[in-house]
């Protein structure tokens, strides 16, 4: 866990669903800034684990760790995983009282955001989509990304409790609309770590040190987060850390659902899904996206 500091604030009762390689650093943040969190994961291990770690306390259904939470934040896999936290009897909304807020940082679907949206709206709860960007050193260094979807009041009512875990947390717009730039971010994130990788593999075949190549042209227009992050690790054929490969897949996905829906044009993106699709072939699944090189 990093040693950063926290801005003063109200101790709030928060409950925290899903402790990945994400959720558990961000939990954690909330837990160090004074907030009372009660968690759940679906493997109870885990939550134990937790709060064995950072006190407070953890609960066996989503809406057991709800009840009586003022925010409930999360962090899970896919649409059904989110939708199987949220919804039905033992998910978050049965355990939520009216006026608090729900904000799920979950790469998902901006459909599934606004399906949550418009079922929380039902029963009086607020729905905010925030997907984070940073991964997982962002989310253990507190410094993550937020791009968020929903409504202005409660977005304004979780920044602060979000801030605990991030350097930037901003509305972009409805709901449904953190999904979409999280949907951005990948598309940028795809195309520039291609190009490393091509980039890496030629000046290699051209007997050059890539090494300090990359320090050379780091301090130019070339310069990017992943030639900083990435660049020297795939030179040293170093991919155990990071964002996986079968993330990025499922995002990908996503993003190439959604420009079907609305009409764009994505060639690269769905050029470079396929070359994560060759990684997964050489038994990559789990290696860090910058693994796109193994197959060149």
């Amino acid at each position: 866990m990093s040693t950063r500091t926290y801005e003063p604030a109200s101790a709030r009762r928060v409950a925290f669903l899903g402790l990945g390689v994400m959720g558990h650093p961000m939990a954690g943040h909330l837990a160090r800034a004074g907030h009372q969190v009660t968690v759940y994961n679906r493997t109870a291990a885990k939550a134990r684990a937790w709060v064995d770690e950072y006190g407070g306390g953890f609960a066996a259904t989503p809406a057991e760790a709800a009840q009586g939470a003022e925010f409930v934040f999360c962090c899970v896999g896919n649409d059904d995983d989110l939708r199987s936290v949220v919804l039905g009897d033992a998910g978050a909304l049965a355990g939520m009282a009216s006026g608090a807020v729900f904000v799920d940082h979950t790469t998902a679907s901006a459909a599934v955001a606004r399906e949550l949206h418009a079922e929380a709206a039902r029963r009086g709860v607020a729905f905010v989509d925030a997907p984070v960007s940073g991964g997982q050193a962002g989310a253990v260094n507190g410094a993550l990304t937020v791009m968020c979807g929903g409504d202005a009041a409660a977005f304004e009512a979780m920044k602060p409790l979000a801030m605990c875990f991030a350097k930037a947390v901003t509305l972009l717009g409805g709901p449904g609309s953190g999904q979409l730039a999280k949907m951005v971010n990948q598309i940028c994130i795809a195309g520039v770590v291609q190009g490393l990788a091509e980039a890496v593999r030629f000046g290699q075949n051209a007997g050059l040190d890539m090494v300090q190549v990359l320090d050379v042209i780091g301090k130019g227009a070339a310069q990017s987060w992943q030639m900083d992050n990435r660049g020297k690790t795939m030179v040293a054929d170093q991919f155990d850390f990071g964002f996986a490969v079968d993330w990025m897949r499922k995002d990908l996905g996503l993003v190439l659902d959604e420009a079907r829906r609305n009409g764009s044009r994505l060639p690269l993106t769905a050029l470079v899904d396929q070359f994560y699709a060759d990684v997964q072939a050489l038994g990559g699944n789990r290696w860090d996206t910058s693994s796109l090189i193994k197959r060149l």
